[in-house]
């Protein structure tokens, strides 16, 4: 894709100015960040560091199939001054690896009706399922001039398709306003009710739930396991080799290839330290696993855990107890466990609707996969319903 500036609407060819750039070296770390710093729904991913942390590292990059084609607006403030007005993260695709919302079936019936679902447009943050802006953009009209630069994008280019995934759903609203389809999910996430210690959330669950997680910590404590938590800025790169062969060792189990590289997780220790923690689980005096999270004021995201060594009910403190009880310490509201896992109920997990918007090229698979979405939607809802229903939660 050239650097051309798409048509948009008559008033944005007016006042704005729409470029594509391939690196946010184009953009720069204080206007992209004075940007997301207008956001309600920004977060850590969403921040220069992590991305550039993606691109740089060739975690996320041409090499790897994720092509930046990030869409920028600049406008004159009315002191004379530049200032980005609006931007999306955008990638091109030639495959559907580490986006979690999954369509490999529509590629498929795209492939045996004889028709190219790649490349595609996709506009998410790379192996990351967290809501988050994707219409980053400093006020209405600029957010508005934006959706028509992706529209004119859409129809002027060979995608099959646009897919932005995980925005919040007031701009997933809007995209469908614009045409797109929109698509439900679920994850799972904690609620903080200003619980004072571990022991105080504890007696809000059920006696059986309750039961389970102190006899799973138990066997954790009696096989002799200890735990260090190591803020991002302490974190000394041995540490980080450590996780990253943690972190290789759990794709392995899976016979899967890891999606980020040592480089990725030295920059983001570097550059975002103050939101990060590692949390290493130790027996005799050795490392035996370990978990990073990512947090700001009010959020903790779980992303990744590895172990080396087999205790039972590892996976179950260092990923979840152990960063439950760093939320209660530091007055975190909310911890999302990530993509999946409905057996996070159990631990004081309750379900959350996601949301991600389609635009398909090819009227007929418009169409199909529309009626398809509908009758998906209506299974998420009954699934969330019955879900609830099985609250975890004293009643």
């Amino acid at each position: 894709m050239n650097k051309t500036e798409p048509t948009a609407s008559a008033s944005a060819v007016l006042h704005y100015r729409t470029r594509i750039v391939s690196s946010l070296s184009e953009i720069g770390q204080p206007a992209w960040d004075g940007l997301l710093a207008l956001q309600a729904d920004a977060n850590p991913f969403l921040s220069f560091a992590f991305l550039d942390a993606l691109h740089e590292s060739g975690s996320a990059s041409v090499r790897s199939g994720w092509q930046p084609q990030f869409v920028v607006i600049w406008r004159t403030d009315r002191n004379g001054n530049d200032e980005l007005a609006a931007a999306l993260p955008l990638y091109a695709k030639n495959h559907s690896y580490g986006e979690y919302v999954f369509d490999w079936a529509w590629a498929d019936a795209y492939e045996r009706n004889g028709l190219d679902y790649y490349p595609k447009l996709l506009s998410a943050i790379p192996f990351t399922p967290v809501t988050g802006s994707r219409l980053i953009a400093r006020d209405a009209e600029a957010q508005s001039a934006l959706v028509a630069a992706l529209g004119a994008i859409q129809q002027g280019n060979d995608f099959s398709s646009t897919h932005i995934l995980y925005p919040p759903q007031e701009q997933a609203e809007i995209l469908h306003d614009d045409g797109f389809l929109l698509r439900t999910g679920v994850q799972f996430h904690w609620l903080n009710n200003g619980y004072r210690s571990f022991d105080e959330f504890l007696e809000t669950l059920e006696r059986k739930k309750r039961k389970n997680i102190r006899a799973e910590r138990r066997k954790v404590q009696e096989a002799g396991v200890s735990f260090r938590h190591i803020a991002g800025r302490n974190a000394k790169e041995s540490d980080w080799q450590f996780f990253k062969r943690c972190y290789d060792h759990t794709y392995a189990a899976h016979h899967s290839t890891p999606y980020l590289n040592l480089d990725f997780f030295l920059r983001i220790g570097a550059t975002m330290p103050d939101n990060l923690l590692l949390i290493v689980a130790e027996r005799d005096g050795l490392p035996i696993a370990s978990s990073l999270v990512v947090h700001d004021g009010q959020t903790l995201y779980g992303r990744y855990w590895g172990a080396l060594a087999h205790v039972d009910c590892l996976h179950f403190e260092t990923a979840y107890y152990q960063p439950l009880e760093f939320c209660i310490s530091n007055r975190i509201a909310c911890f999302e466990g990530g993509a999946q896992g409905e057996h996070k109920m159990a631990r004081g997990f309750l379900p959350q609707k996601t949301w991600s918007a389609h635009w398909l090229a090819h009227p007929a698979f418009a169409n199909a996969i529309e009626e398809f979405l509908q009758r998906e939607s209506g299974d998420i809802d009954s699934y969330i319903d019955e879900l609830n229903e099985r609250n975890p939660f004293k009643a």
